[in-house]
Formats: structure tokens, C-alpha cells, sequence
């Protein structure tokens, strides 16, 4: 077992990963994040971004392979350790947005903090510091029910940051949202990552989105490819090719 490059924060080799139902997702990918990097993961949908990322946050083990953090393997840890790892270090921005529909917009955004143990008024002064550049501090008492669903994934994505993780996993977090908005919540997240140094794994279907990242990464049928070429939009469908990895 070989040890990852020490400017790496994520690295993984040679990933496998298969669907319940016999379906790959993952074929042999491998790839390292370095620390304070914006990474896109790019690729059509069912290309394998969600597993990825499933996987180098944790979520999952994958069947085979190995996923380094900071030089430890995670995939040698049990599921305990493993979600510590994802409460303390890590944060995540899904499709959906999902909040507690007990709990006000800020306990939300402060919950991580909360189950870390901080302080109810220093979690909450944090969360409300996101919230607000994030354009729903105005939301803040109210309830997940009484928002707009790109007003959730607002709060969700500063959920996320609230924490200041290490590493955050981010799978087409503008998805939810209006064209309009895309833009200003990405600048946001990428604008904090830097400034935070955190890192982002970023999964995108879309160029635009891809290209505020650092680097790109290209997954087409679960494997790394250098170029995709899709068909134009409301055209007769052609077959994507790809030109594989060395």
C-alpha cells in the first residue's frame, strides 16, 4: 500500500464500484485532489460523479480501491470512523436540498456546528454569517416549508460552509436553482473556498459551472476520459466518444 503525494488532501486509486443491482458505476478511476483546489467532475448524467464523490467523502466503500485523506486511508476505516470523519472534516451540498422541517433556517445552518459541540450563540452567529452572503439571512426564523426551493438550497450550501470543513463535496448544488442564480451562488461558494481554504469536489454536468473550477475531471460510463463529445442540444442523438486516460 503506497501512501498518497503529501500536496494531495484526496487521493484515490483505481476505484471500483458496482450497483446493487450488477451495474458498474466506478471502473478503475483514480485521481488526487490537492489541498485548497476547486475540483469539476464532469461528465453526462450516469457517468459515475454522484458514486465519486459517495465515495471519496466516505458515504460509501467502494469494492475496490483505495481513498487517502490527509494520508490516511479511509478506505480501511469502519462505518464509525467514517462518519466522525464526515462530521468533522468534511461537508455536503446535495441535488435536493433537504433540511429538518422541525427546526427554523438557522438552527439548520447551525446544526453541524451544534452536533461538533459549539456553543448554541457561536453556532448560530456562523450560520447567520453564511446565510447572509448567501442572500436568505432575511430567512433565517423561518421554516424550511415557508421557502422557495432555491431559498433550501441556499440554506443547505450554507449549512455546508458554516463548519468551515476541509473538503467539500458538492453535487450539482445549482441544480435547484434559476439560471439567474446559478452564477452569484457559485461565485460565492468558489469566492469562500478560496478565501477559507477549503477544498471543493464539485460535481457538473454543465460547462459553465465546470469552468470556475481549478481543474476538471472527465467521467464518461465510470472512467476517466480526457475529451467528451456529446450531440448538440435538440439534435438527432449521436454517439458520444471519448478518448481514455493514459
Amino acid at each position: 500500500m503506497v501512501a498518497p503525494p503529501d500536496n494531495d488532501v484526496l487521493w484515490a486509486r483505481s476505484l471500483h464500484f458496482t450497483h446493487d443491482d450488477g451495474s458498474p458505476a466506478l471502473s478503475g478511476v483514480s485521481l488526487g485532489v490537492r489541498d485548497g483546489e476547486i475540483l469539476a467532475v464532469s461528465g453526462p448524467r450516469g457517468s459515475g460523479k454522484t458514486t465519486l464523490l459517495r465515495c471519496l467523502s466516505g458515504q460509501v466503500p467502494a469494492r475496490r480501491g483505495e481513498v487517502w485523506f490527509n494520508s490516511v486511508p479511509v478506505h480501511t476505516m469502519g462505518p464509525l470512523s467514517r462518519e466522525r470523519l464526515r462530521r468533522d472534516r468534511f461537508g455536503w451540498v446535495d441535488t435536493a436540498p433537504v433540511l429538518v422541517p422541525e427546526l427554523n433556517v438557522w438552527e439548520n445552518a447551525a446544526l453541524p456546528l451544534m452536533l461538533r459541540g459549539t456553543s448554541r450563540r457561536r453556532a448560530k452567529v456562523a450560520a447567520q454569517e453564511w446565510l447572509e452572503r448567501l442572500d436568505v439571512g432575511d430567512k433565517a426564523r423561518k421554516r424550511p416549508h415557508e421557502l422557495t426551493q432555491a431559498e433550501r438550497q441556499r440554506a443547505c450550501i450554507a449549512r455546508a460552509l458554516a463548519p468551515a470543513p476541509s473538503v467539500l463535496f458538492a453535487d450539482e448544488p445549482t441544480a435547484p436553482l434559476h439560471r439567474a442564480d446559478r452564477a452569484h451562488v457559485l461565485r460565492t461558494l468558489t469566492t469562500a473556498a478560496r478565501s477559507h481554504g477549503i477544498t471543493v469536489v464539485l460535481a457538473t454536468h454543465d460547462p459553465e459551472t465546470a469552468a470556475l473550477a481549478d481543474r476538471t475531471v472527465s467521467l464518461l460510463d465510470g472512467r476517466r476520459v480526457r475529451t467528451v463529445h456529446l450531440p448538440p442540444v435538440k439534435e438527432t442523438e449521436g454517439r458520444a466518444s471519448c478518448s481514455l486516460s493514459a
